[in-house]
């Protein structure tokens, strides 16, 4: 005759059976909510997105931003909303960003000024450029273009150097704001070259754009979209480009690099961002439409007219790309002595 089983074989196996139990019911719930989750994000976006420009309406930023937010609207079937939050050189607008809502419907086009020089230019800067976004994809890089008020007596870059020279401290430049990238275009030439000319400080591309055309300023090395317009008009005189090479857009103005200043390198990207703790599918659906619309042939042709080139890549190489740079341009800012608070 079998014995009974013992209280402890009882026990064990009660046990396993609840342990059981819980495990099929954690597996029905999650089979429940699952497809509730997917359904979200395949519904994603339901309203407008608002697309935060650090930067005054005008200037490259902005030109960038209007033409690829118009096409992403397109693609999401919602509307992109262009939101201008300028001053302190794009800062403001990206802590705005930065201490967004992280639900996929506050994005923002950041920059070189923002992400990069910001960091090394202020010293109790009020976000972090790579803990506090989630990177999606660069869109777009483009050249620094050098360029004069008609009334300026230089015809090229060798022409505005020997100006300079003979009048230290008399010439002014225009910049989008202390610390941005076109101060930061100009100070690198002004190194190089060896020449005094004094910084005037701006809130934004379109406001130093202005002031160079009224002739308030004599020079502005100034992204190419926000200066291209003018240059081929004949408003603003070009005198060289900021990239190693020339620019497809304007192919007769020679390189500050091939002016007698080899290894100048003076360039601007600008890229998406969504704020840290943003769901990853909502991501992925960003990432996917932005590289889609940058590579396509409409922005190429787009950008080409603008003075930009289409240029993406994955968040993993734009983290690395921003660290990179943040680390180049921060010895430039230490070298020009800008220091913000």
């Amino acid at each position: 005759m079998q014995a009974p089983p013992s209280e402890a074989a009882i026990d064990t196996e009660e046990k396993a059976m609840m342990n059981f139990t819980s495990a099929c019911c954690r597996a029905a719930v999650l089979a429940l909510l699952l497809p509730c989750a997917l359904a979200g994000a395949q519904a994603y976006p339901t309203k407008p997105i608002r697309l935060i420009v650090a930067f005054p309406p005008g200037g490259s930023t902005d030109i960038i931003a209007r033409i690829v937010g118009q096409k992403l609207g397109e693609r999401l079937n919602q509307q992109v909303v262009i939101d201008n939050r300028g001053g302190a050189g794009g800062t403001i607008g990206t802590e705005i960003a930065a201490r967004a809502n992280p639900d996929g419907y506050t994005l923002t086009m950041g920059t070189t000024s923002t992400h990069v020089i910001a960091a090394g230019a202020y010293a109790k800067l009020k976000y972090d450029p790579v803990k506090d976004f989630e990177p999606l994809t660069l869109v777009a890089t483009t050249p620094y273009l050098l360029v004069v008020n008609p009334g300026v007596k230089a015809n090229s870059l060798k022409e505005f150097i020997e100006l300079a020279k003979s009048q230290p401290g008399k010439l002014n430049y225009a910049s989008a704001g202390t610390g941005t990238t076109t101060q930061l275009a100009m100070e690198m030439l002004k190194t190089a070259a060896g020449i005094d000319v004094v910084h005037v400080p701006y809130n934004g591309n379109g406001p130093a754009n202005t002031a160079t055309l009224g002739g308030q300023v004599q020079a502005l090395f100034g992204s190419m979209p926000a200066v291209l317009t003018q240059a081929k008009a004949g408003r603003l005189r070009p005198l060289a480009v900021g990239t190693p090479k020339r620019s497809p857009s304007l192919p007769d103005v020679p390189s500050v690099a091939e002016s007698g200043f080899p290894g100048f390198d003076a360039s601007l990207w600008l890229g998406f961002f969504a704020p840290k703790g943003t769901s990853a599918p909502i991501l992925k659906r960003l990432q996917t439409e932005l590289t889609a619309i940058a590579k396509s042939p409409e922005m190429k042709e787009q950008f080409e007219r603008n003075g930009a080139e289409p240029l993406t890549n994955t968040p993993a190489e734009f983290t690395q790309l921003i660290k990179a740079e943040i680390d180049k341009y921060t010895k430039v800012i230490k070298a020009a002595g800008i220091k913000l608070e």
